[in-house]
């Protein structure tokens, strides 16, 4: 019987290692968002104190994501992956510590949200570098997949719901400790990421991880301006990207800030209504991308990717106008599972179509442009629900989505580019990494 697709990159030690390595990660982030919010109320903040931690996480990934990317083309990015883990248990251990012996303060929260937006911004984009060089290309597609899969599950559900009984019975403190051993088994697992990598997808050759070609650059600059320019001379690219920064602007804001007035306003709900709602958003992202990581890469690769983004946003539309529980949870749960599936195809595309020792830097400006608008959509969608009927700007991102998917294809040329550059080609086997 042969493997299923999903499961086929687990035949590779070092991917079950760094999966693993990473689930256990992203598990501890997720109880980190609420045993943070409970240890700055434990310490007398307000709402005030909390969002000044939030943000610091924040200023730290933006700030240092573009760093992040030159970083993974520079190093080893085995020695950065597991250097990351090895900071981020620092800054919990470190709060552990003070939160055990009560010398806590708010400012030591805040120092250590900023050190792990950080190490989010040096740890991605080495992670995103990596993976093509411990899986096969046929394997990409289900890799992505998966942590479009676990991502949801472990670090907006599962995480946030061990953290939230833990304080509960014990204290924030003692969550916090417990992210502080997620940390250290993560490192520890990542020690066990063996030196024999695949360098090229196709072949049966390896190359030691510690080996991997590191180029001479002149500055941090020049790399800085080669990865834009490379961005900017390819069009498939740079209009994916234009799509995403324009998307974030337009999406973000209605559904993190409009969505609760209208859940109150159409539904009579109240926060458990938005809690759930969302939870059926992040469930439906999980099964988007599962089944894409269950299936082979589409031959249109960017006509379907842009598809999922723009036709699946369609159902953006009916939420300011119906009032009815379960079509807004439906529209959300497709919505969430048509996005990690363009999400899924978006990552395998930039594995496999940039030159690898571009891929840190073009990693690291896809994280900055889908994430820098954020605060301003944010931002924006308050005042424009005061003066804007919600269910008109719920109707015209709706709208506007596909339109600018159409767009991007048209521009960027993507009909003709997917046809000339096909990805689904028969590829030698790889034999498993076991060393």
């Amino acid at each position: 019987m042969s493997t299923p697709r999903v499961l086929r990159p687990f035949a590779h030690r070092n991917y079950r290692v760094l999966i693993s390595a990473l689930a256990i990660s992203v598990f501890g982030t997720g109880m980190w968002a609420v045993a943070m919010v409970y240890q700055v109320i434990a310490l007398g903040g307000g709402p005030i104190q909390l969002s000044l931690v939030a943000t610091c996480s924040s200023i730290g990934l933006l700030a240092f994501v573009l760093m992040g990317g030159i970083a993974a083309d520079r190093l080893p990015r085995r020695r950065l992956i597991i250097s990351v883990e090895a900071a981020n248990l620092v800054a919990i251990a470190a709060v552990t510590l003070l939160a055990m012996t009560g010398l806590l303060q708010l400012w030591h929260l805040a120092a250590a949200a900023f050190l792990l937006g950080v190490g989010a911004a040096f740890f991605f984009p080495a992670y995103s570098a990596i993976l093509p060089r411990i899986l096969p290309a046929e394997d990409l597609l289900a890799a992505n997949g998966m942590e479009g899969t676990m991502r949801p599950l472990l670090q907006q559900a599962a995480g946030p719901a061990v953290a939230g009984m833990v304080v509960a019975s014990f204290s924030p403190g003692a969550a916090i400790g417990w992210i502080s051993l997620c940390h250290l088994a993560a490192l520890v697992i990542l020690n066990f990421l063996g030196q024999e990598l695949v360098p090229d997808p196709g072949t049966a050759a390896s190359v030691s991880a510690e080996d991997e070609p590191t180029a001479k650059r002149s500055s941090v600059l020049a790399d800085l301006r080669e990865g834009v320019s490379y961005t900017l001379k390819t069009p498939w690219l740079l209009w994916t990207l234009l799509w995403a920064v324009v998307s974030v602007l337009i999406f973000i804001g209605p559904i993190e800030v409009l969505l609760p007035f209208a859940v109150a306003d159409q539904l009579g709900g109240d926060s458990k209504t938005f809690g759930f709602l969302l939870g059926i958003f992040g469930i439906g992202g999980a099964v988007g991308a599962l089944i894409t990581a269950s299936l082979r890469l589409p031959r249109r690769y960017l006509s379907v990717m842009l598809l999922c983004w723009g036709a699946g946003a369609l159902p953006i539309a009916v939420i300011g106008f119906t009032d009815s529980f379960w079509v807004m949870a439906v529209a959300l749960f497709v919505v969430g599972a048509t996005g990690s599936a363009g999400q899924v195809i978006w990552g395998t595309l930039l594995q496999r179509r940039v030159p690898s020792h571009l891929l840190g830097r073009i990693s690291s400006l896809d994280f900055f442009v889908s994430l820098a608008l954020m605060p301003v959509s944010m931002a924006l969608a308050g005042p424009l629900g005061e003066v804007v009927p919600i269910w008109l700007i719920f109707l015209l991102v709706g709208l506007a989505l596909p339109l600018l998917a159409v767009l991007a294809l048209t521009f960027g040329g993507m009909l003709k580019d997917e046809i000339e550059h096909p990805l689904e080609r028969k590829l030698e086997p790889v034999e498993p990494a076991s060393a």
